[in-house]
């Protein structure tokens, strides 16, 4: 019988981090610092060729949409073979493509290659994912999320600081940095990776099927994360850089820096509260950081547009942030707990990718339209209530967070569960043996 409850390992046993899942966080950072220094640029870049803001908005949008249609493929290629060489093989293409959009000489030619850039970034985010989610403690999930989400962050900040400055010497020169950046990361994550293609519990032959993105869906632990990463692409990923420095500008009537301080404002609350997460998740259960998160980013989300001190909104824009930090990582840990350490998850994490992708792309849209018709307000509203909806979905969710005190106790122990048991133990648990349960029954 699987137990659950809260899990809280004995501080005698306690594990390190693996090597590994601080080389992720590592690569993570680089990656991260190498799509800002990007960022700043593009756009610029893509009006050189003489094309209009539509046309120069789509090379952008291209990127996103890519990772949106290519990400079930990406799911199935980690099930193939294996994380790192799929992590490796995205990273690569997207080094190629992206040194290559340096000497693109036509619009049309830095279209594609960017398309190509996306189909590269969904590769190394969902093996990369899937291999955090194998290789870290069933404990510690939720610090290493927090960690993976913070080398994230951090590259984000402080990239865009070193893109304007390279785009200042040239609108090319970022895309040839930012691809000598990605091949330090393959070089380095085919030294420190080596050997890491399986699990322990693979290289002893005693691990699961593939967990089925079908499978998954039926788990309400599962649905909950889909509906939270799905406001979280709506909200962080796409009207907060979308409205955010409108709406300073338009309706605060301040200069256009204060949208870039702003968003910093936000990345800072969103980094004071990730690490904290991830052990608040490991140590009193998924949900409860998840609830909290949700709450703080609905109420301060909701209100952005109806406030008129800048400093008010700067300190709305921090609340916000410190809710998204307290949502990401306990979301990822609840993923994680319920494909397991035994199982590959690739389509499973593609589906989680995918709905937050979603979110980032019809999120702008329909904000925009909204913001156009009833104002900024209703815009922010709306966006607002994607969190509320996550909360309902959250709030009948099982809790995750593996109770015995092995740490593998969860998978373990299944061996010994009775089909009908387990089936009972389903609603409750929700743990890393999910996948098991909804086996077919072996031939005795």
């Amino acid at each position: 019988m699987v137990e659950v409850g809260r899990s809280k390992p004995d501080r005698n046993t306690r594990e390190r981090m693996p090597r590994e899942i601080w080389v992720l966080v590592g690569t993570s950072f680089l990656i991260a610092i190498g799509y800002g220094i990007v960022a700043p640029t593009l756009p610029v870049f893509v009006r050189s060729f003489d094309v209009g803001i539509t046309a120069a908005s789509l090379v952008i949008s291209v990127f996103a949409l890519v990772r949106l249609l290519f990400a079930p493929m990406s799911g199935r290629i980690v099930g193939r073979i294996g994380e790192v060489p799929t992590f490796t093989i995205g990273l690569s293409v997207v080094a190629l493509s992206t040194g290559a959009c340096a000497f693109a000489a036509s619009y049309w030619q830095l279209l594609v290659l960017r398309g190509l850039g996306g189909i590269g970034s969904t590769m190394f985010t969902v093996s990369a994912l899937s291999l955090l989610i194998r290789l870290a403690p069933v404990h510690m999930r939720g610090r290493a999320s927090g960690m993976w989400a913070t080398g994230f962050l951090l590259g984000n900040v402080i990239g865009p600081l070193v893109g304007g400055g390279l785009g200042t010497v040239s609108l090319r020169a970022p895309f040839l940095v930012y691809s000598a950046v990605l091949v330090i990361v393959v070089c380095v994550a085919l030294v420190l990776l080596r050997g890491r293609e399986g699990t322990d519990a693979e290289q002893a032959g005693t691990t699961e099927p593939p967990a089925r993105f079908r499978t998954a869906l039926a788990h309400p632990t599962y649905r909950a994360a889909l509906a939270a990463s799905f406001a979280n692409g709506w909200v962080v990923f796409g009207v907060r850089v979308a409205l955010v420095p409108l709406f300073v500008v338009e309706a605060l009537g301040q200069p256009e820096a204060w949208g870039g301080i702003a968003l910093a404002v936000f990345a800072v609350g969103n980094a004071a509260t990730l690490v904290l997460a991830g052990r608040l998740a490991d140590r009193r259960g998924r949900r409860p950081p998840v609830l909290a998160g949700l709450i703080v980013s609905a109420a301060a989300t909701s209100v952005l547009g109806f406030l008129t001190d800048p400093a008010l909104f700067l300190a709305a824009s921090l609340l916000a942030g410190m809710g998204s930090g307290l949502v990401n990582p306990p979301t990822n840990a609840a993923v994680a707990d319920v494909i397991g350490s035994r199982a590959r998850g690739g389509t499973v994490l593609a589906g989680f990718q995918m709905v937050a992708d979603l979110g980032a792309i019809i999120g702008p849209v329909v904000a925009g339209a909204l913001a156009e018709v009833a104002g900024f307000g209703a815009a922010f509203a709306l966006s607002g209530a994607t969190a509320l909806v996550a909360l309902g979905f959250w709030l009948r969710a099982p809790e995750t967070l593996p109770s015995a005190s092995s740490p593998k106790a969860a998978e373990e122990s299944l061996a010994e569960c009775s089909e009908s048991a387990c089936a009972s133990a389903s609603s409750g648990s929700g743990s890393a043996t999910w996948f098991r349960r909804r086996r077919p029954r072996a031939r005795r």
